[in-house]
């Protein structure tokens, strides 16, 4: 029966029920249609029966899931799937200009809206097709000027530095680089450096914590911020990596978990291993600084001067006194007046000893650790 009311028809693509049948698909495809399906009009249809295929096939022809005798043959069969499931994406996306789709060598990536703007790069929400088909969600990070293209790949070289060279039981503190690329601008021919990074989410940075709590906090809601503070310079700096920005938009913490992750670093160095194995201020200074922080920064950072761990912990320390109300404790502002002292040579350098060290002031002032719940007033769970 004729189909008179002008609504689209969108044709169901093939499902392959087994190995063999999902790589005669593949074979015989010769466009990206005959695969997912002709465009009939309705993009988000097409795109998820497209999307479903893809999924089913590459269930089949991923190498990780063949047997060991088949992996070369999937391999060359579920890079020509991967192909044509970029060329379809593209032509569904190019033909209604609902979407722009960016892609690289190893990926198609969908953009959607502005997540956040920083003070270099707007970050955007993006998803992509796993290895397994999945959709994975992400945030593409872009700089507003070429001119701060070095401090993108400055980001770059520190995550993936990071992610090399460190305990990666730490991961969970500093997000993961997905992919950085270079992205040519069609429309004045601008190439900017693009960061993909990993999408983390029920978040809010102490900036907002700052905000929602603006006489402060008691020194108990601060402590576990501290401490996880740490664990995170600590991991970076195994890795010899500065953060060189530790300020309150930059440290995220997660109101419910007590997780926290530090984000932003395109201001990162990277140091040198001495003789004795540890390692030390590197040959480069911080690129830039924030002007409404400046008051955190040491003195070494507008000194132009190559920063070492200590002035992570000058300035994550600066966070912490920050959000501690009027009552804090006097110790731990003693302490805290200890890693801030001017001089970075008179700073603690080693975050995890420093860590060990708050923890037996915290012991001395609270008793044994116990979980204390943390909320932000208005906040959705989960937002």
């Amino acid at each position: 029966m004729t189909d008179t009311t002008g609504t689209p028809d969108t044709t169901t693509p093939a499902i392959p029920k087994t190995l063999d049948e999902a790589v005669d698909l593949v074979g015989r495809a010769e466009a990206p249609e005959d695969l997912f399906g002709p465009y009939d009009g309705t993009p988000e249809a097409c795109l998820r029966a497209g999307g479903r295929t893809y999924r089913a096939l590459a269930r089949f022809l991923h190498p990780d899931a063949v047997p060991d005798g088949r992996k070369a043959a999937a391999q060359a069969v579920f890079t020509r799937l991967s192909e044509l499931w970029l060329r379809y994406q593209q032509t569904i996306t190019g033909v209604t200009g609902r979407q722009v789709v960016i892609t690289t060598r190893k990926r198609a990536y969908s953009v959607g809206v502005e997540r956040a703007r920083g003070d270099i790069a707007a970050l955007y929400k993006v998803t992509y097709a796993d290895k397994d088909g999945s959709e994975v969600r992400a945030l593409l990070k872009m700089p507003r000027s070429v001119a701060d293209n070095d401090l993108m790949a400055r980001e770059a070289t520190a995550l993936a530095r990071i992610a090399r060279e460190g305990d990666r039981k730490y991961a969970a503190y500093v997000p993961a680089l997905i992919e950085s690329f270079r992205h040519r601008d069609a429309d004045n021919g601008n190439e900017r450096r693009a960061n993909v990074i990993e999408r983390v989410r029920g978040f809010a940075s102490l900036a907002e914590v700052r905000d929602a709590y603006p006489d402060g906090l008691d020194a108990r809601d601060v402590a576990w911020m501290w401490r996880r503070l740490l664990v995170a310079l600590g991991y970076a700096h195994r890795a010899g990596v500065v953060h060189g920005a530790v300020v309150p938009d930059h440290v995220l913490i997660h109101p419910q978990k007590h997780g926290l992750v530090l984000v932003d670093w395109c201001y990162a160095t990277v140091m040198e291993r001495g003789p004795d194995g540890r390692y030390r201020a590197g040959a480069e200074h911080v690129p830039a600084m924030l002007d409404r922080h400046a008051a955190m920064y040491p003195p070494e950072v507008p000194g132009k001067q190559p920063p070492d761990q200590s002035a992570d912990i000058f300035m994550a320390t600066h966070c912490m006194t920050y959000l501690l109300n009027a009552d804090a404790p006097r110790p731990l502002l003693r302490f805290a007046r200890g890693c801030t002292l001017p001089a970075p040579q008179r700073r603690p350098h080693d975050a995890w000893q420093l860590l060990g060290e708050l923890d037996e002031l915290l012991g001395r002032l609270y008793g044994p650790r116990r979980f204390r719940p943390f909320t932000m007033p208005g906040r959705r769970k989960g937002a």
